[in-house]
């Protein structure tokens, strides 16, 4: 299975094809599992060792306790984003003619999530700058693999394909805003130490 995960990256169009065929296995859910462990080390090493800076200022880091919240939020957060998007392309899928079932849906939402994943190892070293091209990047490349991935996997005809892609963003955008929101919450509650 992590061989499909690094064939989506290099030769999305094959790979589609073959995860077709295994879309409703649950151990599709295991590469976005272990891909997800990625960014969360990342960003509590980057976070806790490295730092980062705004401007020309000092390093600002986190203690080694706010690290591993951070990592460990990142990581569920990560996990439930992709089985809430896998959940409503399921739940859409009748309205756009295709078979579906849960798993379907968080095969495409994993396997779509992959360049995001394994850009968030950019958290090693967490430049500001850096962060945002790489993060538009991924998530160009993530939006390409949606809008031939859907087509493929739900076995929808192509101008229905790319109708459920854009819906499926659409709800991409509304999750990562109401999940925005709820980190801002629970960094509220929660207000993680600084180590300096």
């Amino acid at each position: 299975m992590i061989t499909n995960a690094i064939g989506i990256l290099f030769s999305p169009h094959s790979t589609w094809q073959r995860l077709a065929a295994v879309a409703d296995r649950a151990s599709n859910l295991l590469p976005i599992l272990i891909l997800a462990v990625l960014p969360a080390v990342a960003w509590y090493y980057g976070t806790t060792h490295m730092g980062w800076t705004v401007g020309s200022g000092e390093a600002t880091k986190f203690a080694r306790s706010g690290g591993i919240a951070l990592g460990a939020t990142l990581y569920v957060g990560l996990v439930l984003w992709v089985c809430i998007i896998g959940w409503s392309i399921h739940w859409m899928a009748t309205s756009y003619g295709a078979q579906s079932t849960l798993m379907r849906g968080i095969t495409v939402a994993g396997f779509t999530a992959v360049p995001m994943l394994v850009a968030g190892v950019v958290g090693f070293n967490p430049v500001p700058s850096i962060v945002m091209v790489v993060g538009l990047g991924s998530v160009a490349w993530s939006l390409y693999l949606l809008y031939i991935g859907i087509p493929a996997v739900m076995k929808v005809p192509q101008d229905r394909g790319f109708l459920f892609a854009s819906a499926v963003v659409a709800v991409c955008l509304v999750i990562l805003i109401a999940m925005m929101g709820a980190g801002v919450i629970l960094w509220d509650i929660f207000q993680p130490e600084f180590s300096n």
